[in-house]
């Protein structure tokens, strides 16, 4: 038989007259499932590290940080303190502010009885001798005085009642509504809590507010007294005692009284390094306070105390009340007491400026002083 091939039409055809199925149809694949693509976190820029703080950042920080306990401190114990008025002890704080005494010591052991009083400041009495103290300064009740730094008020609570019925305390005060971070706005905050506790007491007072940098008093000859009960080591420290003398020099009567008590260093001590512990040199002072338009009228040894060795590595602050270090070595502390301090009564006497006999020539610009 003679085949004839007619392409791929014929083969089929043949297939199909022999009945064979015809081949499958090509199977096309489905589609492979859409892979997503990966997905790529967004890069974000990597912060460079921090520099590390200078020493001075160190310092600034640890010092809010300080600041920070102190004020939860002060509003803790403030808010203790005035839980603490009764209003029997307002009572009592009105009847002793309406009190007339026949003497400054009178007045003075009247309101160191008061019940009013923190037992802590009460504690304190047997080792800072008010009555005594102030009476050989010569306190009167009837007297204008100007209490210059009061810290927390031991003195004032004292002051205060014995002075509302016929004289005047006028105390200065940094601004309680300064910048928060200055530590100066803390301690106007807490005396100014401190005044507010009894408006019997304290509603009298007259505040004057100062800057420790400007030194500047309103008053001009209108105190009878002024007393700087552990003030001089400050004032030393940031280069103001001559300032502040002549401050009180001015706002003091003619033959004004001015009372000082203060942390005696050893005699050969250096001031300038010793104020920075808190403590003077007791000869040094007299000098500088009879400079400023002053005259030594006594000395009393009411507050001194041979325990204090005044070599300690935290200054005068390691002693009684404050006891920086602490529980660490407390009873030690404690056995010595409170700080060897000198007490010394000025009057105020006219500064006298020295006539030149002749010409001098200009001065050279003097040289600005280290700071401590």
């Amino acid at each position: 038989m003679k085949r004839v091939f007619f392409g791929p039409v014929l083969v089929v055809s043949l297939l199909a007259a022999c009945g064979s199925d015809p081949p499958p149809a090509p199977v096309t694949p489905p589609p492979a499932p859409a892979v997503p693509a990966p997905v790529v976190a967004e890069s974000k820029p990597v912060d460079p590290p921090k520099p590390e703080p200078t020493p001075e950042e160190k310092k600034k920080a640890e010092a809010m940080e300080a600041l920070a306990k102190d004020r939860a401190k002060m509003e803790a114990d403030h808010k203790a303190d005035m839980a603490r008025w009764t209003p029997e002890l307002h009572a009592e704080a009105k009847a002793l502010a309406d009190k007339t005494f026949p003497t400054g010591k009178a007045a003075i052991q009247a309101a160191m009885a008061a019940k009013f009083r923190k037992p802590s400041d009460t504690d304190r009495d047997k080792q800072r001798h008010p009555a005594e103290t102030l009476d050989f300064i010569g306190f009167k009740p009837g007297m204008a005085v100007l209490e210059f730094g009061p810290g927390e008020g031991w003195y004032t609570a004292l002051l205060a009642p014995a002075l509302a019925k016929k004289g005047k305390l006028i105390v200065t005060n940094t601004d309680p509504n300064g910048p928060p971070e200055e530590r100066s706005t803390f301690y106007g905050q807490r005396f100014k809590m401190f005044l507010d506790t009894s408006p019997e007491a304290f509603g009298k007072v007259e505040t004057v507010a100062i800057d420790g940098k400007a030194p500047k008093l309103p008053q001009e000859g209108t105190v009878d007294m002024a007393l700087l009960f552990r003030e001089l080591h400050g004032m030393v420290q940031n280069n103001r005692m001559g300032d502040w003398l002549a401050e009180i020099h001015k706002a003091l009567k003619p033959n004004g009284v001015l009372g000082i008590e203060q942390h005696r260093a050893k005699p050969d001590a250096n001031a300038e390094e010793s104020a920075k512990k808190g403590y003077l040199p007791e000869k040094w002072v007299i000098e500088k306070v009879e400079a400023a338009g002053f005259k030594l009228a006594g000395k009393s040894e009411i507050n001194a105390n041979v325990k204090d060795t005044k070599d300690y590595a935290d200054g005068v602050w390691t002693l009684p009340p404050s006891y920086r270090l602490g529980d660490k070595d407390r009873e030690k502390y404690t056995a010595i007491g409170e700080s060897d301090r000198m007490t010394l009564k000025f009057t105020k006497v006219a500064k006298v400026t020295p006539k030149a006999d002749k010409p001098t020539a200009p001065a050279k610009p003097a040289t600005p002083a280290k700071k401590p």
